[in-house]
């Protein structure tokens, strides 16, 4: 009779399970083994070891110096803009005025006496701008003027005690496809970036910030991201040709696609600024009637709608719209170039001077006129 608390031995296990898993062991152990050998057998250290010896270069190719010669003499001329503006914070008590970080850019040194150009789109509506010259100092930059139509603004910084160097001044109207450009300015807040291509296009148009469409600009596959606008373009000259301005990129980032207001343009507007502080906008004095209005009436050119009082086109005899009698000023041409819309008028008017002499011609009843108007300010 068995007691039911008895222990019973457990079955042996076979000897050969032991002795399948002794030869798996020695087996990856000898595998392991094998590795190491064959990674330490040619040598994984050398005690030895020293620099490599240097294999002389050479001189830079020309075009290598030149690069470097050119942004040696213009990167002193390119200054980093930074702006603020107010916002007010309410607290329990009272409100607080604060100045907070808007936007940062570029811009270059228009003279020696303070003057700095930059892009309207980053310093005109701030209630700060901070201009850091290429020496790291920064500075107050006072706010002289701008032009919303053609994104332009011009700052001032104190000149007492500066020794500043005005960039160079080129033209754009001779410039060709093809030409080398460099652009010098601040993407992303990295200070003094130079980057080079190509003009990729010519007379391009582009929309500013009042909405209105800047034309003539110069369209470049130099590099132009964020932190860019305001600086300048050059030529291989070191001379100035545009203001880097606008960028065309589904990311947000520099896609080759890089617009610069050219240099004429800015030639002709910044003296303006510093003068008075706006731009000249030469013109008629008359309200147009806006275009879908008149393709809508099978009417091919521009319609004056009203004639202002004392303007250049009411002493050049022009007349507005007059419904009751279907009797209207329609503009066809001006110095024999073709209008047929709104911002024909204002691209023409935008090479010309104040008091500068043009030729109308019109259509008035169902005859032909030419008419000389001699344009006025109209901003």
């Amino acid at each position: 009779m068995t007691d039911e608390f008895e222990t019973r031995p457990e079955p042996a296990r076979p000897s050969c399970q032991l002795h399948l898993a002794g030869w798996i062991l020695v087996a990856a152990a000898l595998v392991l083994g094998l590795q190491a050998w064959r990674t330490t057998n040619f040598g994984l250290f050398d005690e030895k070891a020293e620099p490599r010896a240097i294999v002389a270069r050479g001189d830079l190719a020309a075009d290598e110096q030149s690069t470097i010669e050119l942004f040696a003499q213009s990167s002193g001329s390119v200054v980093h803009v930074s702006t603020e503006e107010q916002v007010v914070r309410r607290n329990f008590f009272s409100y607080d005025i604060l100045n907070v970080p808007a936007g940062q850019g570029s811009g270059f040194l228009w003279s020696a006496d303070g003057y700095v150009v930059t892009n309207y789109h980053l310093a005109g509506k701030a209630s700060r701008r901070i201009v850091r010259l290429a020496d790291g100092q920064s500075y107050e930059g006072y706010y002289v003027g701008g032009d919303d139509t053609h994104d332009l603004a011009v700052l001032k910084i104190n000149p007492v005690g500066l020794d500043l160097e005005a960039i160079p001044i080129g033209t754009s109207s001779d410039l060709l496809v093809g030409q080398k450009v460099f652009a010098i300015g601040n993407p992303f807040g990295l200070d003094q970036t130079l980057t080079t291509g190509i003009i990729s296009g010519l007379d391009r148009t582009i929309t500013s910030v009042a909405r209105t469409l800047i034309h003539g600009v110069i369209q470049t596959d130099a590099a132009i991201n964020p932190g860019n606008s305001g600086g300048p373009l050059l030529d291989s000259a070191g001379r100035l040709i545009g203001i880097n301005t606008a960028i065309y990129s589904p990311s947000g980032a520099s896609a080759g696609i890089g617009f610069a207001v050219p240099v004429d343009t800015i030639n002709r507007i910044v003296p303006q600024i510093i003068a008075s502080g706006s731009a000249e906008r030469a013109g008629l004095g008359v309200v147009m009637v806006p275009d879908h209005l008149v393709r809508r009436s099978g009417i091919d050119g521009v319609v004056i709608g009203s004639v202002r009082k004392g303007s250049a086109a009411e002493r050049a005899g022009l007349r507005g719209l007059d419904p009751a009698r279907n009797v209207m000023d329609v503009i066809l041409s001006i110095d024999g170039r073709a209008v047929r819309l709104q911002d024909d008028l204002r691209r023409i008017f935008a090479e010309k001077q104040v008091g500068e002499e043009v030729v109308l011609e019109l259509e008035r009843e169902g005859r032909r006129l030419r008419v000389p108007v001699r344009l006025q300010d109209v901003r």
